[in-house]
C-alpha cells in the first residue's frame, strides 16, 4: 500500500514534468525525500518521466530492493545510470531553491551534457500542496492526537508559573502523544522550538519571522515565543504547538486563561470564532485565498476589533496558510494572493487577536478542502478555558 502511495506522489511530479519537457529529476533533500520515497535518507532518488524510480543511497547502508544502490559521491551518478539501462537526460531539474550554491554545482557538474533547471523544488511543492487521501488520513490522526495533548493543559497548570515552565510541560504532553518534535519549515530564515506558549504583551513583541504573533523568546538567537513572563490572573494564555506526528505538520491554537478576563476578551475571541465560521463557510474550490483573508478582515473590523488583529505595531499580512511536510506550503490566505483553492489542498486558518495588558485570543485549526467545501482535522473545543 506504501510503495503504491509512493508512486502515486511521484506520478503527480512526473505529470509537472511532463508539462515543461524534463527528462528527470534529482531529488535529495529531508522533505522532498520523504515525500517521495517515505523516508530521510543521505543520498539521491533520481526519478525518470518514464521508468522506476532509482535510489542511491550514502547512509544508511542497511537499505536494499529493487531500485536501491549504494553511493559514495555524486560523480558517480551517471556510471550507475548507464548501469541501470537508463539513458543521461537532456533535461534534469534540481531544487534550486533548498540546496545550497556548491551543492547544486556539483550536482549539475556531474550530467554536463544536460541543461540543469532549477525548477524541483518549486514543482515538487505544488505537487505538495495537493495531498493525497493518505495523506489527509495522517492529518486527521495528527489533529486526534493534538486535541488529547491540548485536553491536558489544564492538569499541568500550577499557580506560579511562568509561559517557560507552562510550555516546557505542554511540550512534555505532545511528545507522550507522540509528536516527533521538529518543526519543519520551508526556506532557511524561520525557527522555532516546537511551537509558542504566548501571554501578555510578549504575544504583541515584534519576530523577525513570517509568523503570525511574535514573542521575545528566551534569548536573541531565537527570538520567537514565551520569554519567561509570569502567569498572571486577568491575562490570556495562547498555546499554539505544531503537531508533527507522521511527519505532517498540523496546526492548532487554543487559549485558556489565568482567573476571569475583562469582557473585551471574550468578545474579540468571539469575533475570531466567527471571522472562522464565515471564512470556512466561503472557502471551497476555486475561491481564492485572497478572498478569504478580505472575508476574515471584514468580520473583525465589523467586530471593532481591526487595529489588534494579527498583531498591533507588527501585524502578519495572512491569516492562513498552506500545512504538510512544511508548516508553510500553499495555499497562502492573503492579499493579491490569486491561487485558487484546490480538493485535497489542506491550510491552518488562524484569526488572532492581541489585546493590550491581556494577551492573545482568537483560534486556529487545520482544513482539507473537499469537492465541495472544507473538512475540520483539529476538533477540540474552541471557547477559552480558564487553568484556575
Amino acid at each position: 500500500m506504501l510503495q503504491n502511495e509512493l508512486k502515486l506522489r511521484r506520478d503527480k511530479i512526473r505529470a509537472l514534468m511532463a508539462q515543461r519537457g524534463i527528462d528527470a529529476a534529482l531529488i535529495t533533500c529531508n522533505v522532498n525525500l520523504i515525500y517521495t520515497y517515505g523516508r530521510v535518507v543521505s543520498g539521491y532518488l533520481y526519478l525518470p518521466l518514464q521508468a522506476p524510480a532509482q535510489l542511491f543511497v550514502k547512509r544508511p547502508n542497511n537499505l536494499a530492493g529493487e531500485y536501491v544502490r549504494p553511493i559514495r559521491k555524486p560523480e558517480q551518478l551517471p556510471d550507475l545510470l548507464k548501469e541501470c539501462g537508463l539513458a543521461l537526460p537532456a533535461r534534469l531539474m534540481l531544487e534550486g531553491d533548498e540546496l545550497s550554491y556548491n551543492e547544486y554545482g556539483r550536482l549539475a557538474a556531474c550530467f554536463p551534457e544536460a541543461e540543469v533547471l532549477p525548477c524541483g523544488t518549486e514543482l515538487i511543492r505544488r505537487a505538495r500542496s495537493v495531498k493525497t487521501e493518505m495523506e489527509v488520513e495522517l492529518f486527521r490522526r495528527s489533529g486526534a492526537a493534538h486535541a488529547r495533548a491540548y485536553a491536558q493543559i489544564p492538569s499541568v497548570y500550577k499557580p506560579g508559573m511562568t509561559d517557560r515552565q507552562l510550555s516546557i510541560e505542554i511540550e512534555r504532553l505532545m511528545r507522550l502523544e507522540g509528536c516527533l518534535g521538529i518543526f519543519r519549515v520551508f526556506g532557511r530564515s524561520m525557527e522555532i522550538f516546537m511551537g509558542s506558549v504566548l501571554t501578555g504583551n510578549n504575544a504583541a513583541a515584534p519576530s523577525p519571522y513570517d509568523f503570525a504573533l511574535g514573542g521575545e523568546g528566551l534569548d536573541d538567537s531565537l527570538p520567537g515565543g514565551a520569554n519567561g513572563t509570569l502567569l498572571q490572573a486577568g491575562q490570556s494564555v495562547m498555546v499554539d504547538l505544531g503537531g508533527n506526528f507522521y511527519g505532517y505538520m498540523c496546526d492548532m491554537s487554543r487559549v485558556y486563561s489565568i482567573g476571569h478576563l475583562p469582557q473585551k476578551a471574550y468578545d474579540a475571541h468571539q469575533a475570531c470564532l466567527e471571522a472562522q465560521a464565515e471564512v470556512t463557510a466561503l472557502a471551497k474550490p476555486g475561491v481564492t485565498g485572497e478572498a478569504l483573508y478580505q472575508k476574515a478582515v471584514e468580520v473583525v473590523e465589523k467586530a471593532g476589533f481591526a487595529d489588534y488583529f494579527m498583531g498591533i505595531g507588527q501585524k502578519a499580512k495572512f491569516v492562513g496558510h498552506g500545512i504538510g511536510l512544511e508548516i508553510n506550503e500553499s495555499p497562502v490566505l492573503a492579499p493579491r494572493m490569486k491561487q485558487e483553492l484546490e480538493p485535497g489542498m489542506v491550510f491552518a486558518l488562524e484569526p488572532k487577536i492581541v489585546l493590550p495588558e491581556i494577551g492573545p485570543v482568537g483560534i486556529e485549526n487545520s482544513w482539507a478542502v473537499t469537492s465541495d467545501g472544507v473538512e475540520k482535522l483539529t476538533q477540540a473545543p474552541e471557547e477559552i478555558v480558564s487553568l484556575n
